[in-house]
C-alpha cells in the first residue's frame, strides 16, 4: 500500500523537477533558424551555370538576402521614461441658520437662536514614475522568410551555459535590405516589429519565482 501512494509522490516531484529546467518560453518569430532549400540537381531553365534565383557574383558583398543566410545585428536599445502628476482638490461650506421670534409658535426656547454649520473637504495627491532601460550586445540571426518587398524576416537565438544555469538572447525582427551594411551588419534600432529577449534559466532564478501554489491561490484570495 505504501509504494502505491509513494510512487504518484514521486513522478509529481519529477515534473516539477524538470519544470526548473525547462527553456523559458519566448515571443520572438519562430522558427529561430531555419536550413537554406537545397538547389535542384537539374540546371534551371535560365542558364546551365547562371540561376537569377541564387546566383551571387564575385564581386558582390556578401549581404543576408536569401533564405538561410545569416545576419549580425548590433544590439544597441536605450529607453527612459519619466512621468509625474499632482492632484489637489480643496471644497468648503458654510450654511447658517436664522429662527426668528414669531409670538404663537411652539418651543418658544429656539426662537431667536442662530444654528451654523461648517464642512470642508481637501484631498492632494501626487505621484512620479521613473524608468530606464540599456541594453547592448551582438548577435547573429537567420533570414527565415524572404517577403515579396524584398524585406528579411530574421531570428536567431545565443544561449550561454553557465554554472549557475543558462542564459538566452533571443531576437527577431523585419529587416529593410537598404540598411545592411557591407559587413553584413545592422542596428538593432533600424528593425521593424523587433523583439528581444533576455531570459535565464537556472536554480537562482527558479528561487526568485513564486511557487504554482502561492500562484494559484492569488488568483482568487480577495486580499
Amino acid at each position: 500500500m505504501k509504494i502505491t501512494v509513494l510512487l504518484p509522490m514521486l513522478a509529481a516531484a519529477a515534473l516539477l523537477a524538470g519544470c526548473v529546467t525547462t527553456t523559458p518560453s519566448t515571443a520572438v518569430h519562430q522558427p529561430m533558424t531555419v536550413r537554406p532549400e537545397a538547389r535542384g540537381a537539374v540546371a534551371p531553365a535560365n542558364g546551365s551555370i547562371y540561376n537569377a534565383a541564387t546566383a551571387r557574383p564575385l564581386f558582390e558583398d556578401r549581404r543576408a538576402r536569401l533564405v538561410g543566410d545569416t545576419l549580425t545585428i548590433n544590439i544597441a536599445e536605450k529607453t527612459a521614461a519619466a512621468k509625474k502628476s499632482e492632484t489637489k482638490a480643496d471644497r468648503t461650506d458654510d450654511r447658517s441658520l436664522t429662527v426668528p421670534t414669531i409670538s404663537g409658535l411652539p418651543l418658544k426656547t429656539f426662537q431667536g437662536s442662530t444654528l451654523a454649520a461648517n464642512s470642508s473637504t481637501a484631498f492632494e495627491g501626487s505621484g512620479e514614475n521613473t524608468s530606464s532601460n540599456n541594453f547592448t550586445g551582438t548577435l547573429t540571426v537567420t533570414v527565415i522568410e524572404v517577403y515579396p518587398n524584398g524585406n528579411l524576416l530574421v531570428s536567431g537565438e545565443k544561449q550561454i551555459g553557465l554554472k549557475e544555469g543558462e542564459e538566452f538572447v533571443r531576437f527577431s525582427g523585419v529587416v529593410n535590405p537598404l540598411t545592411i551594411t557591407a559587413s553584413n551588419t545592422v542596428q538593432s534600432t533600424q528593425v521593424a516589429d523587433a523583439r528581444i529577449e533576455y531570459k535565464a534559466n537556472g536554480f537562482l532564478d527558479s528561487a526568485q519565482v513564486m511557487g504554482w501554489l502561492g500562484r494559484f491561490f492569488l488568483t482568487f484570495l480577495p486580499f
